[in-house]
């Protein structure tokens, strides 16, 4: 019987607890610095941007960081901002979260609201499931 070397009792591709952990720390920092205005953007300043989540790869040297302003208006121009200051931001992560490297970070739009609202619309329209799909 040979082994594999992933490890037992986690499903493949699920995230570590320290991956979770570390991904977790900084999403709130970065909710911090957004809230304090230590970005200088006059798109981040006028904007209430939410971070719902932050996913970590599995070296924790890239941050994958989901935002969506209130709204959802100007997604791409907070996206845009957030990759100019993207130097300031990793500089700022790398004082608060302890580290051996400073995660590489890049911004994605939010999908899960969008995704979320269109299954409840499925779920409205009352037509009854095909057979075999209980």
């Amino acid at each position: 019987m040979s082994r594999s070397k992933s490890k037992t009792g986690a499903a493949a591709g699920a995230p570590s607890q320290r991956m979770l952990r570390v991904a977790e720390v900084i999403r709130h920092e970065l909710s911090a610095l957004l809230s304090r205005g230590d970005i200088h953007d006059d798109t981040l300043s006028g904007a209430v941007i939410t971070i719902p989540e932050v996913r970590m790869s599995p070296d924790l040297k890239l941050a994958t960081v989901y935002v969506m302003p209130l709204g959802g208006d100007k997604v791409d121009d907070v996206i845009a901002a957030l990759e100019t200051h993207k130097r300031f931001i990793r500089g700022a992560l790398a004082k608060s979260v302890n580290l051996k490297f400073a995660p590489d970070v890049r911004f994605r739009r939010d999908e899960t609201f969008e995704e979320a609202s269109r299954i409840a619309k499925l779920l409205d329209t009352g037509k009854p499931l095909p057979p075999g799909d209980t």
